[in-house]
């Protein structure tokens, strides 16, 4: 039985709990280096302002990685630990490769029109918990499995999509100051959301 949004969402408060500095800590540390390399490229412009924007781009595999890595260890009761963020960075290429592929298999369908991208990003959006437990596993793999699992899933996720943009609006009301606990919230809700459905598919592929 697979939990309601909302219940998942309480399960991630649950799983944070007395923790919350640390997952503070780390997904802000992930966002101002990430953010920082973006700032740097806007301001510099021209082709200088490139390099900053390629970083960007070469440290968002890594980082989507370790932040599942991350979010995965307060779902399964282990210790979470700071540096978990950064783990990525020791399978550099094939995160790298992985990130580069979702981004342009998005992109493809988003050409064709916004609903379909949309459909996309659901689909694929597991990839990085898929990559986080199979150290092997390659790249276009990662991602078939990851539209495998979502398939009778998508629309629940989309359920938990909205919520997150409710709870984003409300912290636009704070200034912003509660994406310091938002951002954390929602990425341990999604580790949430692939544990409950890796092993429960809600569509049997059949093989002949």
């Amino acid at each position: 039985m697979i939990s309601s949004n909302m219940d998942l969402i309480e399960k991630a408060r649950l799983s944070i709990k007395g923790r919350w500095g640390l997952a503070i800590g780390a997904f802000l540390v992930v966002t101002i280096i990430q953010g920082g390399l973006q700032s740097i490229g806007k301001d510099a412009g021209n082709l200088s302002g490139l390099i900053p924007y390629l970083a960007a781009l070469a440290v968002g595999g890594p980082f989507s990685l370790g932040t599942s890595i991350f979010s995965l260890s307060f779902v399964r009761d282990r210790e979470p630990r700071f540096e978990e963020v950064f783990e990525g960075f020791k399978d550099f290429k094939r995160s790298l490769v992985t990130y580069l592929l979702l981004i342009l298999i998005v992109f493809a369908w988003s050409l064709l029109l916004i609903i379909p991208g949309i459909i996309a990003a659901i689909s694929y959006s597991m990839t990085f918990y898929v990559l986080a437990d199979d150290p092997n596993i390659k790249p276009t793999d990662a991602l078939d499995k990851s539209k495998q699992m979502m398939k009778g899933y998508k629309w629940k996720y989309f359920g938990l999509l909205m919520l997150f943009f409710l709870g984003a609006i409300l912290c636009l009301l704070t200034l912003g100051i509660g994406f310091l606990w938002f951002i954390p919230w929602v990425n341990v809700t999604e580790a949430h959301f692939y544990e409950e459905i890796k092993d429960n598919p809600a569509v049997t592929i059949q093989t002949v």
